[in-house]
């Protein structure tokens, strides 16, 4: 039976990684997003002086976890994010603690979409989202080197045009 007709994909885990640079985007992003917080609270700090202790106390508890997370957290993500595309599915793994698996049948694709923010195009990535008719919503590919990410969306768009069924 093919996968067209209903056959069932099996979960399985992707043989992909992504790109090594993932892990310094991952650490500058959460580095912007604990520090601003942490600016934010000095700045205060320094002008509201009675209340420079309340101030300065979750500034440096948000400091450690902040720096914390950015050293431990992309380590772990590099190693537990993966990625897979066959001529029947894309497969993907995402998660720190909850880790998230999901396969998304050729069928099922409705739209596939690149994405470069700022701090992905300095390190030279984009993100792959996959849209499907699933309540789920759509499966997410970050970290992928730029031109192997246009040619992953090049690739899923000539796949699912070749595949049959409705994307419903």
């Amino acid at each position: 039976m093919s996968i067209g007709e209903g056959a069932a994909l099996r979960l399985r885990p992707p043989s992909n990684q992504v790109d090594r640079r993932a892990v310094p985007w991952w650490r500058t992003t959460l580095l912007l997003t604990g520090g601003v917080p942490v600016l934010v609270l000095v700045v205060l700090a320094v002008f509201l002086s009675g209340a420079r202790f309340w101030l300065l106390l979750p500034a440096a508890v948000l400091t450690v976890l902040t720096l914390l997370s950015a050293l431990l957290l992309p380590l772990w993500w590099y190693r537990v994010h993966r990625w897979e595309v066959t001529d029947e599915a894309v497969y993907t793994r995402t998660g720190a603690i909850w880790q998230e698996w999901r396969v998304v049948p050729m069928s099922r694709i409705q739209t596939v979409d690149t994405q470069r923010g700022p701090l992905e195009q300095y390190f030279g990535l984009a993100t792959v989202t996959v849209t499907t008719a699933s309540a789920r919503g759509a499966v997410k590919i970050p970290g992928l080197q730029h031109m192997l990410a246009a040619d992953l969306a090049q690739q899923l768009t000539e796949t699912t045009q070749a595949t049959p069924g409705d994307a419903t």
